[in-house]
C-alpha cells in the first residue's frame, strides 16, 4: 500500500467514525441490542404496544450512548409492527439546555417542536394554526405578559437566556392555563392524525430526545439547571401525561439515583437505560464480549482497520473508552490523526500513538479537586452513586455531564469512574 492509500485509508476510518445518528437501515448501524438479554428500545416498543389511549415512558442514558440512533430504531419499530404515527423531536432545536427549566416553557417547546413536525408531513396544522401563533396570541392578548417580544418565540427560547427568564417569572401564576393549551393543541394533532390517515385508531408517539443534556454552566447556573430538572419530572406528573398521546421523555441520568421509583411519581412506566457497553465487570474484570462488540462498530465502518491498528490496540482504547461509543471513536479518530502527523506509514501504527492518545484524553480531565477525589474512590469501590445529600446533586451531575464516572447495567444499574482516572483516584 502506497502512501498516498495509507492516508487515504486513516481519512475513511476518520470521516466514518463521525459523530451523528444513524437510520437502523445505515449500512454502519451495528444492532448489538437486539442479541442482548436487555433491550430497552424492543421493551419501548411492547408498552406502547400494550397501552391503549396514552402512555408516559422516560428513558434515560449518558451523551454518547447512542440514544438518538436508537431512537430511531424504535421509531421503525413503532411504524412498522404497530402501525403508529410517530413524531422524533430533537429538542435542542427549541430549548436553551444550560438554563433552568419549568413546566410552562418545556411544554411550550415541545408543542413547538410538534407543530412544525405536524405540518411539514401533513401539510396542514390542526384548525389551521400553528401552536407557535396560538400561544403568541395567549400570551400577548389574555395573559398580557409585559416587556418581551413573543415575535420568534422560537428562536429566543433557544438562543435568548434572558427572553426564557422572563417569560418564566411572566407565566408563573398562568400555568395552568398554558398546560391546558399545550395538551388541547396534542389532542388536536392526534385528530388530525386520525383524519389524514383515515384510521380513528391511530396511535400517536411522541420520542423527545436530548433533554437529558440539560446541564448549567458554572456552580450557581449550574445548580438552578438541575434543580430544576429534577423539579420538572418530580413535582409535575399530571402536566406530563399529555391526553390521547404516547410519549417518551429523554431524561438526564443523574436523576435516576436521585430521585428512585422517577417512573413511579410520574404515574408511568418504569424507567429504560440505555448504559455503556459492557468492556468491563461488576468487579473490575476485562469483559471479552463487549470488547467484541466495540470492535465490530468499527469493522462495520471500516473493514480494514487492522491495516492500521492491531487487535490489542483497538481493545486498549476500547477499555480506555469505558464502554463510551462516543469516547471510543474519539480515541481512535485522535490516534489517526497523532499516527499521520508523526509516524506516517508505520501500520499498525506504533503503541507509542495510542498511549499519547490516552495520555491526551486524561489529561483533559484533570486536575480533580480533593474532595471530588474521595467522593470518585468511594464510587469506584461500591459501584454506587453515594450520593449523600440533595445539596450535592450539582457535583454528581457534573460527574455525569463530562463522564467521570459512567453507567452500566449487569441486572442492576451501577456506575464506575472513568478508566482513565482510576490510577489518578488511587493515588
Amino acid at each position: 500500500m502506497s502512501a498516498n492509500e495509507q492516508r487515504e485509508l486513516l481519512k475513511e476510518l476518520f470521516n466514518h467514525l463521525e459523530d451523528i445518528p444513524l437510520e437502523p437501515d445505515h449500512r454502519f448501524y451495528y444492532p448489538f441490542l437486539q442479541n442482548a438479554d436487555d433491550d430497552p428500545i424492543a421493551e419501548l416498543a411492547e408498552r406502547i404496544s400494550f397501552s391503549r389511549s396514552q402512555s408516559v415512558n422516560l428513558f434515560t442514558g449518558q451523551r454518547g450512548s447512542g440514544k438518538s440512533t436508537e431512537f430511531r430504531r424504535l421509531r421503525k419499530m413503532l411504524i412498522e409492527d404497530d402501525g403508529c404515527e410517530v413524531f422524533l423531536l430533537d429538542m435542542r432545536d427549541y430549548m436553551n439546555l444550560t438554563t433552568k427549566v419549568e413546566i410552562s416553557d418545556f411544554l411550550i417547546s415541545i408543542m413547538a417542536a410538534l407543530s412544525e413536525e405536524v405540518e411539514q408531513r401533513f401539510k396542514k396544522s390542526p384548525h389551521e394554526r400553528g401552536y407557535l401563533e396560538r400561544i403568541s396570541d395567549v400570551l400577548t392578548s389574555e395573559i398580557q405578559i409585559s416587556g418581551i417580544d413573543v415575535k420568534g418565540i422560537k428562536a429566543s427560547l433557544k438562543d435568548d437566556p434572558s427572553f426564557k427568564e422572563q417569560l418564566q417569572k411572566g407565566l408563573s401564576g398562568h400555568v395552568a392555563r398554558i398546560v391546558k393549551d399545550a395538551h388541547g393543541f396534542a389532542q388536536e394533532v392526534v385528530e388530525l392524525v386520525r383524519k389524514e390517515t383515515q384510521d380513528p385508531n391511530k396511535k400517536v408517539v411522541l420520542l423527545v430526545d436530548s433533554v437529558e443534556q440539560l446541564r448549567g454552566v458554572g456552580v450557581d447556573s449550574a445548580n438552578d439547571v438541575y434543580k430544576s430538572a429534577e423539579n420538572l419530572f418530580s413535582g409535575h406528573a399530571s402536566s406530563l401525561q399529555i391526553p390521547m398521546l404516547h410519549i417518551i421523555y429523554t431524561i438526564p441520568p443523574y436523576l435516576t439515583p436521585l430521585v428512585p421509583g422517577l417512573g413511579r411519581q410520574l404515574g408511568c412506566n418504569l424507567g429504560c437505560t440505555l448504559p455503556c457497553i459492557h468492556v468491563q465487570t461488576k468487579d473490575n474484570q476485562i469483559d471479552l464480549v463487549g470488547l467484541a462488540i466495540m470492535r465490530e462498530f468499527v469493522n462495520r465502518r471500516c473493514a480494514r482497520w487492522r491495516d492500521i491498528f492491531s487487535e490489542d490496540q483497538l481493545n486498549e482504547l476500547a477499555k480506555a473508552s469505558g464502554g463510551d461509543l462516543r469516547d471510543f471513536f474519539r480515541l481512535i479518530r485522535d490516534s489517526l490523526v497523532k499516527a499521520s502527523s508523526k509516524h506516517r506509514g508505520e501500520y499498525p501504527v506504533p503503541d507509542s500513538v495510542i498511549e499519547q492518545t490516552l495520555n491526551h484524553s486524561r489529561r483533559e480531565m484533570l486536575p480533580i479537586a480533593a474532595d471530588d477525589k474521595q467522593w470518585l474512590v468511594k464510587i469506584h469501590d461500591s459501584k454506587q452513586a453515594e450520593l449523600q445529600s440533595i445539596d450535592e446533586l450539582p457535583s454528581l451531575a457534573r460527574f455525569f455531564d463530562t463522564k467521570l464516572v459512567l453507567n452500566y447495567r449487569n441486572g442492576d444499574d451501577w456506575y464506575d469512574v472513568h478508566p482513565l482516572l482510576r490510577e489518578e483516584i488511587g493515588r
